[in-house]
């Protein structure tokens, strides 16, 4: 069987999947250096002069041979498109029906309430409901992904029908991974979210990385708590929408409580540091629970106290540049590697930086300080 991956990037994924041996064909925006080493891969700029949407994936999909079909962002915003992309072929994951399902945020956020789950106060286009001026409001796309357009209200006019406003929850941002079977679920990893970071080269709410575990996921009794409850949100999601496969969640912890933001009912960014720090191997799991129903024998409360922190950062291009001999990156711990000379626009995506420490301020200190060394290559 041979396996499309196919999203906005798909190296991560590609990775773990040829590391458990499957047959993978894939097609992102990219076609990044490391991505073509590892097997068969498209770039759509580079292989079919198209610039990335989902539905330039579905004409670049029709001349490739497959005979399944598995997805990373943001496809779980475009159920339609990603059921074309299928044509009848098995999809390993949550199906088109699924995605529209979960991802419908009104109907979400009002089974999370009644559930007794704390989520953030949400103003959808067309309610008659007014912001409450005691509290802070953020305006954010309905089909949102990766903090791309969020940013705080700066006026009482409903910004349209493709954005919600939602109360801005302070606190910690976090993701928690899972996988399952449409009926049980096991909690993968939990992790601290890193957003508008200007050493990264981005800015507001804008998702620039992950470092694995949350660190007040290691406390003895904290932990255990915080587990607990992201155990009781994921089991509440999996059997209320059926999910398939590997999911993530993004959270606010608010001081002992978690408020939930976002479901991503696909494989997420932080799952590849689930898969170097214990040793599961993700795109297997993923296609085991959604094929045959069969879930790891995991429990994550069993590794929270491994001394080691992971940690990843996407590093954004600060201006307009080209991308220099980027021959020893792999080396030194970059991912999704552009080629030389290849164009880097101002805003987007240059490459991934991997680092590891003892703990979590130094894994941080080291994502900063490689990512400082690959400017000081760029930006010449």
């Amino acid at each position: 069987m041979k396996i499309l991956i196919l999203g906005i990037s798909t190296r991560a994924m590609a990775e773990s999947a040829v590391g458990s041996g499957y047959a993978i064909v894939a097609l992102d925006a990219f076609g990044d250096k490391d991505l073509k080493r590892l097997t068969e891969a498209y770039s759509l700029r580079r292989d079919f002069d198209a610039r990335y949407s989902p539905h330039a994936l579905y004409i670049a999909s029709r001349s490739l041979t497959y005979d399944a079909v598995a997805y990373t962002s943001n496809l779980e915003n475009h159920p339609g498109i990603l059921e074309r992309i299928g044509g009848g072929r098995r999809i390993i994951g949550n199906s088109p029906q699924i995605l529209g399902s979960v991802r419908d945020w009104a109907g979400l956020f009002t089974g999370l309430k009644r559930s007794g789950f704390l989520v953030p106060e949400t103003i959808f286009a067309g309610e008659k409901r007014e912001a409450d001026s005691h509290r802070r409001w953020l305006v954010k796309p309905v089909a949102s992904g990766g903090g791309h357009g969020i940013d705080f209200q700066k006026s009482s006019k409903f910004p349209g029908s493709r954005f919600v406003r939602q109360e801005f929850i302070p606190g910690t941002p976090c993701s928690a991974s899972f996988v399952a079977n449409g009926r049980d679920c096991v909690v993968l990893g939990i992790t601290r979210q890193l957003t508008g970071m200007h050493s990264f080269g981005a800015s507001g709410f804008r998702y620039c990385g992950n470092i694995l575990p949350l660190p007040e996921a290691t406390k003895a009794v904290r932990g255990l708590h915080l587990v607990g409850e992201v155990r009781r949100l994921v089991e509440f999601l999996t059997c209320e929408y059926r999910l398939n496969g590997v999911n993530g969640v993004d959270f606010v912890l608010n001081g002992e409580h978690i408020v939930l933001t976002e479901v991503n009912p696909r494989y997420s960014a932080s799952m590849e540091l689930i898969e170097q720090a214990y040793d599961l191997p993700i795109f297997h799991l993923h296609a085991e629970a959604a094929l045959e129903g069969r879930l790891p024998d995991f429990r994550l409360e069993a590794v929270l106290g491994n001394e080691n922190f992971f940690g990843k950062a996407v590093l954004f291009a600060e201006r307009n540049a080209v991308a220099p001999d980027t021959k020893g990156w792999l080396d030194s711990g970059a991912r999704d590697i552009p080629e030389r000379g290849e164009i880097l626009q101002k805003g987007n995506p240059i490459c991934t930086v991997l680092a590891k420490g003892r703990a979590f301020e130094e894994t941080l200190t080291e994502l900063i300080r490689k990512s400082a060394l690959l400017k000081e290559e760029i930006y010449v």
